[in-house]
């Protein structure tokens, strides 16, 4: 049984989960978003465990490995001091953060994108020409290359070709192992007729990591060799077939981007643009002023229609200090602030409509699922917007 340990949402890459709050005044506040409370039947719990068996199975010497509780301990101390470069510079750290923080989150990821899953059908692209189909390893999803931002041909590489599919484009800032497997689970319950081109670009060399995962999706699943014939006939990849998963890491802090950087990763078409866990980081570290910019050119070179989702931790996890007396604001008021006034905005960029929006939502794991180690609850805000023409008003 996957058991639900306790601590703290963290506003950087930490573990930002936590469990449920042991005070009735807390456990109120967290429940009032009551839409986020959502009974789980038999069959979402059985589709959860196929995704946690995809990290079980993928970082199986990982977990197995008589370091992992040393090298956790070094991770999350290397965290705590906000050195990133020591916790995020090695493979074998990134393996253990995937293996101990990702499960979780892609689970709750999952969740949101079922529940967005409205707003994002008009995001499907046209059908892509067969003749345009290239056959490669990276054109049919098999694997996930870490790609230069600077080489339009890799880029185009990126995009998928699933003869008689409609596209759905993602890119994911901050994104990696929790993302393109909640991305995976999107594309299994949008049928076969729906594929999928994911970029993920964090600061972070998460390839081989994506990798791994990309594997873990497009695959079917390893059985015991005394496996029934029934249970070997049965056995399928979550994504199938692979080349409905295309996707690629950008290496990159997308704070160093400029308008044409960010323009060549989002493209012309409508997409969606997701930020998990990852703004009020860089509200924190990258400071308010590159952030806020940042968004400003976001909002000169997103394609019309796009949609962007934001999530965070809640509370007071998700505050940035301003000047010098640091004073702190609510990560979702400066968002906010940027986007939906429009005298903030650049004259040559969008207008944003806020389409939802949730300041305080847990998610908690469900009662029988299996995991080799303990995962946590997430506690978590949610806001969801679109891009259109700015108005006249």
């Amino acid at each position: 049984m996957v058991k639900k340990s306790s601590g703290p949402n963290r506003p950087s890459k930490q573990p930002r989960s936590s469990t449920p709050a042991s005070a009735a005044a807390t456990s109120a506040a967290a429940e009032k978003d009551a839409p986020n409370v959502i009974a789980q039947s038999a069959e979402e719990t059985k589709a959860q465990q196929r995704l946690l068996n995809i990290f079980s199975d993928s970082f199986r010497e990982v977990l197995d490995d008589d370091d992992f509780s040393a090298v956790l301990q070094q991770v999350k101390q290397a965290l705590y001091n906000r050195d990133f470069e020591a916790a995020f510079g090695r493979e074998q750290f990134l393996e253990v953060y995937a293996a101990r923080y990702s499960p979780s989150r892609a689970l709750c990821y999952s969740r949101i994108l079922g529940q967005i899953a409205g707003y994002l059908e008009p995001l499907l692209l046209a059908a892509v020409d067969e003749s345009e189909v290239v056959e490669d390893e990276i054109e049919h999803g098999r694997v996930s290359p870490t790609v230069d931002l600077q080489d339009d041909k890799q880029l185009q590489k990126t995009q998928p070709t699933c003869p008689g599919a409609c596209t759905l484009k993602v890119l994911a800032i901050g994104g990696g192992a929790a993302e393109i497997v909640a991305f995976g689970n999107y594309l299994r319950g949008a049928g076969k007729a729906a594929a999928g081109d994911l970029t993920l670009l964090d600061v972070g060399p998460w390839g081989e990591v994506v990798q791994k995962l990309q594997v873990g999706l497009t695959t079917a699943p390893p059985l015991s060799r005394y496996a029934s014939a029934a249970a070997k006939a049965a056995s399928a990849a979550l994504v199938e077939p692979a080349e409905r998963l295309t996707s690629a890491f950008v290496q990159q802090d997308v704070l160093s981007l400029d308008r044409d950087g960010l323009s060549r990763l989002l493209g012309e078409a409508p997409l969606l643009v997701t930020m998990l866990f990852t703004l009020n980081e860089l509200y924190t570290s990258g400071g308010i002023g590159k952030t806020t910019a940042f968004l400003r050119n976001l909002s000169t070179t997103i394609p019309n229609s796009s949609i962007l989702l934001v999530v965070d931790s809640s509370g007071s996890y998700s505050e940035a200090a301003v000047g010098k007396g640091a004073k702190k604001y609510p990560m979702q008021w400066l968002l906010d602030h940027t986007l939906l006034q429009a005298d903030k905005l650049p004259a040559d960029g969008c207008g944003w409509e806020k389409l939802e929006s949730h300041d305080s939502v847990w998610y908690r794991l469900p009662e029988g699922l299996q995991y080799p180690i303990d995962l946590q609850d997430l506690r978590y805000q949610m806001h969801l917007y679109r891009a259109g023409p700015q108005s006249s008003d």
